[in-house]
C-alpha cells in the first residue's frame, strides 16, 4: 500500500484567488509520481480526505520495469536522496511560468516527498536490471563500492513551452576515497496538452522514465 501523501491541503474554489487554482510561491535563489502506466492511461492512486470538491489527487511515479541480465557487475551502490530547492522538497506538483516564477499546481500531489519518491524509483530501477551486487540507501548500512548522489535541478511543467521537464544531475563517488568517478546531467522534455494535474503528472512520469533509462545505463557502464 502506498504511503499516505503529506502536505496536501484542500482549498474551496470560492476561496481561490490565483488564476487556474495555483498557489504562487515567492521564489528566490535563497530557496535552497509512481504513477501507474497502462498504455497511455493515467489513473489517480487515491483520493485523500473524503469526496469533497477540490480534494487533491495523489499521483505516483514509475520505476523502470525489470530487465534482469546474467553476469551482473561485482559492485554495490548506495543511492542518496536527491537534494533540491525548497519547493522541490515537498510533495507538490510544480509549474514554472514564463517569467521564471514557480507555482504549486492545485488539485494534485505526489505520493511522497519528491526527493524520496525519486530516490525509491532510482533504487528500484537499478535493482530491476540485475546488473549490480546490491543497491541500498545510506541508512541501510550496507557496504558499498560507490555512492550515487544527485540534485533535482528541475522537475516541473513549463507553462510557457507546454513541456514537462525533468533535469537531474548525478555524481558517482568512490567510497573510501571520495573521488568523483563520473558525473553527468540528465534531462528530458515531454509535451503536455494542458496544465492540469493529470496531464502534468503523466508528462513528468514519462520524462522521469527517460531520465531513469539514461541514468541506469550510465551507472551500469561508468568506470
Amino acid at each position: 500500500m502506498l504511503p499516505r501523501a503529506r502536505g496536501g491541503v484542500s482549498i474551496p474554489d470560492s476561496e481561490r484567488t490565483v488564476p487556474e487554482r495555483m498557489t504562487r510561491l515567492p521564489f528566490s535563489p535563497s530557496l535552497s509520481g509512481r504513477f501507474l502506466r497502462a498504455g497511455a492511461l493515467l489513473a489517480p492512486l487515491a483520493l485523500l480526505g473524503g469526496c469533497g470538491g477540490g480534494t487533491p489527487l495523489t499521483f505516483d511515479l514509475a520505476a523502470l520495469p525489470g530487465q534482469a541480465r546474467a553476469g551482473g557487475a561485482a559492485r554495490s551502490i548506495v543511492v542518496s536522496e536527491p537534494v533540491g530547492l525548497q519547493p522541490m522538497e515537498a510533495d507538490r506538483i510544480i509549474v514554472r511560468e514564463p517569467g521564471g516564477s514557480l507555482s504549486f499546481l492545485g488539485g494534485g500531489q505526489w505520493a511522497d516527498r519528491l526527493p524520496r519518491l525519486i530516490q525509491t524509483r532510482v533504487i528500484q530501477s537499478l535493482e530491476n536490471t540485475g546488473r549490480l551486487r546490491s543497491v541500498s540507501r545510506p541508512g541501510d548500512k550496507v557496504p558499498s563500492d560507490y555512492q550515487l548522489v544527485s540534485e533535482i535541478r528541475e522537475f516541473d511543467v513549463n507553462s510557457g513551452t507546454g513541456e514537462a521537464v525533468v533535469d537531474l544531475s548525478a555524481k558517482l563517488i568512490a567510497e573510501g576515497t571520495g573521488r568523483v568517478v563520473n558525473a553527468r546531467v540528465f534531462t528530458a522534455r515531454v509535451p503536455v496538452q494542458k496544465v492540469d494535474p493529470q496531464s502534468a503528472a503523466a508528462g513528468l512520469d514519462t520524462a522521469l522514465g527517460q531520465v531513469l533509462a539514461d541514468l541506469v545505463r550510465w551507472v551500469n557502464t561508468a568506470r
